[in-house]
């Protein structure tokens, strides 16, 4: 059975009455240092059931300190299945203090984190020295085909969640949060899979958006088995661009003095660590996953550099299994298994196994970088225990005006996402950044980028939407990191060059 569509969710919703949410103080040292409060949202499994079964969402508030209040600005970091429970101090990141006039509302989406309950399947998943990702071995296909189905196994024990976490579900729980929250209308700043969330909630319920910000969009209409493969085709450029920054500085790390050379040693190194894994953890799988954070962010490719040149020219493997374990926690499958509860019931997936077989080998020959990593990432939907929904036919044409942002080399959420959102919502505008890697990565110190959102936050004003269908504005992207040895070397040239340069840093988002 399909899930019921858009306007039944919407409904559902509005029949809600939530109680008011009894704040208290926070156990995060990070919220509670920052003055946030923090409690609880009770609403209801299955919104068509409202005296039925309960689960509570976990809500951190940092009330606004301007004198003009702004009302509320509810944020979601992305995912599907990141905590957003520490983003309620995101507002000190905005310029200007023109973030100070909100109160600031971070929370963990249903089965997330502190949200009770909270979804876990199999949380050794994720060990080391799993089978090889490219079957192109005999057994690895069939290996990890029983791998993923085990997992989907596994996450039916979760019960009757995992048919009410799909993103109209999430986006019902936003409007119960605003009513809870006493507010006519919200403020949303999305991330992600949030702009996603933004999308569907601003369609179900546009009388209630006031401003809304989404960074890296994703393309509604490829929810989300097209927008997979879409991915893998944008992060095998992305790890282009890594490659010819880390030749720039091979006189420091000896890895290649071209993106060509780089690129060859670093699938060497791959397919080394598939005969035999580094320390018996990291093997071809694991080393590929490491990498696969540079098409994301460019916040961490120093440290990468640095691992890939100690493993090379040292043998030491003990800073990949830092890295990979910072993005993979030992025990900890929550994320992920709350990834797979959302996109395997957002949308249907193929439950033939030839199709996705076909267009993985047909990916894989153009993108061979992530294209079957990502496909066994996402290869338990292919048995998943829980019913796969219509997704919601996104419609801007009621909501105000809202702030896009996209880097044009986004890997994760492609440019051209952020393209067809703009076109579905008339008076949005987009700031793009030419030749930018980084995903999502607003409020990180481009002042070109934040100066804009601290404008439309403290006002309302929208950079002049443009004819076409290209961006309203372009900034500039996200800067590589300079590495520290080259920087001392530099320093003169660069303080001449740019004497008032920013040191730029990541923003959490957890």
């Amino acid at each position: 059975m399909l899930a019921p569509p858009a306007d039944a969710a919407s409904a559902d919703a509005a029949g809600y009455a939530p109680a008011p949410i009894d704040w208290g103080p926070c156990t995060s040292g990070r919220l509670a240092g920052a003055g946030a409060e923090c409690g609880f949202l009770v609403v209801p499994l299955d919104y068509a059931r409202p005296g039925g079964e309960t689960v509570r969402i976990a809500v951190s508030r940092v009330k606004h300190t301007a004198a003009q209040y702004q009302g509320v600005m509810l944020v979601n970091p992305g995912g599907p299945g990141g905590s957003g429970l520490g983003l309620s101090t995101l507002g000190r990141s905005v310029p200007d203090h023109a973030g100070d006039g909100y109160d600031w509302i971070g929370f963990d989406p249903r089965g997330v984190g502190a949200s009770e309950p909270a979804i876990t399947c199999d949380g050794g998943y994720a060990s080391y020295d799993r089978p090889q990702y490219v079957p192109s071995v005999p057994g690895a296909e069939q290996a990890w085909r029983a791998k993923a189905k085990g997992y989907a196994d596994a996450c039916a024990g979760n019960g009757a969640i995992l048919d009410h976490v799909k993103t109209t579900d999430v986006a019902q729980d936003l409007e119960s949060l605003r009513k809870a929250l006493g507010e006519t209308r919200i403020n949303y700043y999305g991330f992600s899979y949030g702009t996603y969330l933004g999308q569907v909630y601003s369609t179900l319920y546009p009388d209630h958006v006031r401003r809304m910000v989404l960074d890296g969009n994703v393309d509604p209409r490829k929810v989300w088995y097209r927008s997979n493969l879409d991915q893998e085709v944008a992060f095998d450029r992305a790890i282009k661009e890594y490659f010819s920054w880390l030749a720039k500085y091979d006189d420091l790390y000896h890895l290649g003095g071209t993106e060509t050379e780089v690129e060859k040693l670093w699938y060497e190194q791959r397919a080394r660590l598939d005969r035999s894994a580094a320390g018996g953890v990291i093997g071809g799988d694991e080393w590929t996953d490491v990498f696969l954070q540079a098409g994301y962010y460019v916040f961490g490719w120093e440290e990468m550099a640095e691992a890939f040149d100690g493993w090379v020219h040292r043998g030491d493997w003990k800073p990949l299994k830092d890295l990979y374990d910072q993005t993979n926690p030992p025990g900890d499958d929550n994320s992920y298994a709350v990834y797979a509860s959302v996109e395997c019931t957002d949308a249907p997936w193929p439950r033939n196994w030839n199709r996705w077989r076909f267009d993985a080998w047909r990916t894989h020959l153009r993108a061979p970088f992530e294209t079957w990593g990502n496909t066994w990432f996402n290869a338990p939907c292919a048995d998943w225990p829980a019913k796969a929904a219509r997704p919601v036919h996104v419609d801007g044409g009621k909501v105000g005006g809202i702030l896009l942002i996209s880097e044009e080399l986004d890997a994760a959420t492609p440019y051209a996402g952020s393209l067809e959102v703009r076109g579905m919502f008339p008076r949005s505008s987009l700031i793009s950044a030419p030749g930018g890697t980084t995903h999502a990565g607003s409020l990180s110190g481009v002042a070109c980028v934040d100066d804009k959102v601290a404008a439309y936050l403290a006002s309302g004003t929208l950079p002049k939407r443009t004819e076409g269908t290209g961006s309203d504005a372009q900034c500039e992207p996200v800067p590589p990191p300079v590495p520290k040895a080259a920087g001392a070397r530099q320093k003169a040239d660069s303080a001449a060059r740019q004497p008032h340069q920013r040191v730029l840093a990541g923003l959490p988002r957890s």
